[in-house]
């Protein structure tokens, strides 16, 4: 049985340009563009002809990029804004946490704030009244709940509207990113009741950016883009999905950065020079690719790497190394080898060819590198040096700091209570 519906919606807003807006009503009469002056320049279509259903007792995922019209969907679930065309039905009493602090007033106090919110979500004085002291202790708002609203923090508007959200205990709840400005002691709290509501068959709608935390609560995902769904099922394919979406995306924007560098590099006089040596052996050209082959230049922390480089000698050569080196956008070394280190012995190189490093993975942290390759004697005599020449993204959701991710796991001794935030 399904608890929401959503058939066909579309939603259309009115876009208006800054040329209109210090227009007065006199000069546009004496302009005679008044008519003109008050038509929108153009149509955003937020959502277009949106369909899907989610059954009762479900926790359904809805991720996409700012602007997708995720938000405006809850928005128009929630009553909050009409559909320019199509209908949603939902079973059951809803409860929405979408805006932050939305209907708080600021200049009353939250107690107050709790009795107006609550019975606009449906519930009586004596319920209110009955369930009051769970909101307040479960918000964390004991000793302020008396002061007005607009002393809150982010972090209090959203404890608050969250304690009033569940408390009212919907048969549906939306949640849209209001926990991206909770607080991080607060946020497990939150989880833990997401988790409970999920026990009692609740039926979920969860909007984020928290693409870990929609994996594990969610039974199935819908990916927005551009006010479409992409595509609706298991979390981790769609997931997958979006995520592949956006590393072409930022292929794209890196390739289109790039030549912009490369042509600044061209115009800029007395920069130093990026290429050195008599290039006896020379480096036609250097790939980055994926592991199964792919050229491309952003990368994800533990995907793998493979720099191809084609050369050719001119003459025979019998005393040659290859190297590369990695360094981030700071200029530190974050790695670097060549075939001299790893006892490669050379015999004799003539002609053209290609030398690939493959690195299994990169377990870089987040951030643009720039890559060294060179040929060159053992003693260090450059055939041809190409220093920052080529560069790539590395592209995480992860928070570490410094530069190498280094595979590590933690564990704590059973008195240590302790468990990752959107994570079992």
């Amino acid at each position: 049985m399904a608890a929401i519906v959503v058939e066909n919606v579309s939603r259309i807003y009115q876009k208006y340009s800054s040329r209109h807006r210090f227009l007065t009503f006199k000069s546009a009469l004496l302009k005679g563009d008044l008519f003109k002056a008050m038509k929108a320049d153009e149509k955003v279509m937020a959502l277009d002809a949106v369909s899907f259903k989610v059954e009762k007792g479900t926790s359904f995922g809805i991720i996409g990029e700012n602007g997708s019209g995720k938000s405006t969907l809850l928005k128009v679930m929630a009553g909050i804004t009409k559909p320019t065309s199509g209908a949603v039905r939902t079973e059951g009493k809803v409860s929405a946490l979408i805006e932050l602090g939305a209907g708080f007033h600021p200049e009353i106090s939250g107690r107050e704030n709790v009795f107006i919110n609550g019975i606009m979500l449906g519930l009586s004085k004596k319920e209110i009244n009955e369930k009051f002291d769970e909101i307040v202790r479960f918000a964390e708002l004991e000793d302020f709940i008396d002061a007005p609203v607009k002393t809150y923090s982010s972090g209090m508007y959203m404890r608050l509207g969250f304690s009033v959200a569940i408390n009212v205990n919907p048969d549906i709840l939306l949640i849209d990113e209001v926990l991206a400005v909770g607080d991080a002691s607060f946020i497990p709290k939150c989880l833990d009741r997401i988790d409970d509501f999920r026990r009692r068959k609740k039926t979920i709608l969860f909007v984020s950016h928290d693409l870990s935390t929609v994996e594990k609560v969610c039974d199935r995902v819908a990916w927005f883009k551009c006010g479409k769904i992409m595509t609706i099922g298991e979390p981790k394919r769609v997931i997958d999905s979006y995520l592949q979406d956006i590393a072409e995306k930022q292929e794209e924007a890196f390739e289109a950065r790039q030549q912009v560098v490369d042509q600044e590099q061209k115009w800029e006089e007395g920069r130093r020079e990026n290429r050195w040596g008599k290039r006896e052996v020379e480096i036609t050209k250097v790939t980055l690719k994926s592991p199964s082959g792919q050229e491309k230049h952003v990368f994800s922390p533990d995907e793998g790497m493979a720099v191809e480089m084609d050369v050719v000698a001119y003459s025979e050569i019998k005393d040659f190394v290859f190297g590369i080196g990695i360094f981030n956008s700071q200029g530190i070394a974050c790695y670097g080898t060549n075939t001299d280190l790893e006892e490669y012995q050379p015999s004799s190189i003539q002609g053209e060819g290609k030398v690939i490093c493959r690195i299994e993975k990169l377990n870089l942290v987040n951030g643009t590198y720039y890559l060294d390759v060179a040929v060159h004697k053992r003693d260090g005599y450059p055939y041809d040096y190409h220093q920052n020449l080529d560069s790539f993204l590395v592209s995480s959701t992860l928070k570490d700091v410094g530069i190498a991710r280094l595979p590590h796991a933690w564990s704590f001794s059973p008195a240590i209570k302790i468990k990752r935030s959107g994570k079992a």
